[in-house]
């Protein structure tokens, strides 16, 4: 009988954007985040959806397509949070909630600039596997999303 090895199942990436807060801010949002992270080949509303919800659909370059329901978003706290409602192939583990949150750096060297995290919370069938691309995959959109910003 083979045991898992035990694991957090969140994962929180951050990162100084060396882009101005409301620039940065302007990108964030779950129907154009194909316009910065190169993992992704496109995002697009899903049609039907109720009016009241934002559903998008993200095809990534390997071809996976996921499914995303914007939950909550706050243009006074500067996040947007969003789970993952469907996915293709099917995810191997049952749900994850994920928050993109924002804050204006306003003093030090870095002042002027954005302070962006990144969190994820995956449900206990998570393994470590999927916690450890999690973070690679936020690292990569985190470093995308930079070179996004200064182009602005």
């Amino acid at each position: 009988m083979a045991s898992r090895i035990p694991t957090s199942t969140s994962v929180t990436e951050s990162a100084v954007i060396e882009a101005k807060f409301s620039a940065v801010w302007h990108l964030i949002k779950l129907e154009n985040f194909s316009n910065f992270w190169s993992a992704l080949k496109g995002s697009e509303f899903v049609k039907g959806a109720s009016p009241d919800t934002d559903v998008v659909k993200w095809t990534f370059q390997d071809g996976t397509v996921l499914e995303v329901k914007q939950e909550e978003h706050s243009a006074i706290d500067h996040y947007i949070t969003y789970s993952v409602i469907s996915a293709n192939p099917e995810l191997t583990y049952s749900s994850v909630l994920s928050t993109v949150r924002l804050f204006p750096i306003t003093s030090g060297k870095h002042e002027g600039h954005t302070f962006i995290q990144w969190s994820g919370s995956f449900s206990s069938d998570a393994d470590a596997g999927v916690i450890e691309d999690a973070k690679y995959k936020r690292r990569e959109a985190l470093a995308d999303l930079a070179k996004a910003a200064a182009k602005l």
